[in-house]
C-alpha cells in the first residue's frame, strides 16, 4: 500500500520558519517525484513546490520563491519543505503528493494519484 504522511506543521509567528517533511512508504525504488500544495480556507488548493526524482531539477511558486525550499532524502524516502520568511498569506493545510515514473517536477495537482492526509500551518502573531 503507497502511502504519505506529512509533519512539522504548526504555529509560527510571522518572519518564522518551519520544515516540514513528507515520508512515504511502499513506493517502489526512487522514481518518484513530489510535490507540496496547500489550500487556505475558502481557497482553492495550489502548488507550492516540486522536485523530481532524483532532487535535480526544483520548481517553485512564485509566491514562494526565495523563501521556501524543497529536498529530498531517498535513503529516508523523505521529502522536505523548508519555509523561512513566513507570512500570514501562507497560512493553510499543506499536502505532499507523489506521481511515479520519474516524471519531472510538476505542479499541477492533476498530476498526482497519491495524497498525504496533510499538516496544517497557521502563521500568526
Amino acid at each position: 500500500q503507497l502511502q504519505l504522511v506529512e509533519s512539522g506543521g504548526g504555529l509560527v509567528q510571522p518572519g518564522g520558519s518551519l520544515r516540514l517533511a513528507c515520508e512515504g512508504a511502499g513506493f517502489p525504488g526512487e522514481s518518484v517525484a513530489v510535490g507540496w500544495f496547500r489550500q487556505a480556507p475558502g481557497k482553492e488548493r495550489e502548488g507550492v513546490s516540486s522536485i523530481s526524482s532524483g532532487g535535480g531539477r526544483t520548481v517553485y511558486a512564485e509566491s514562494v520563491k526565495g523563501r521556501f525550499t524543497i529536498t529530498r532524502d531517498n535513503a529516508k524516502k523523505t521529502v522536505y519543505l523548508q519555509m523561512n520568511v513566513l507570512k500570514p498569506e501562507d497560512t493553510a493545510v499543506y499536502y505532499c503528493a507523489a506521481k511515479l515514473g520519474g516524471g519531472l517536477p510538476s505542479l499541477q495537482s492533476n498530476e498526482y494519484p497519491y495524497w498525504g492526509q496533510g499538516t496544517q500551518v497557521i502563521v500568526s502573531s
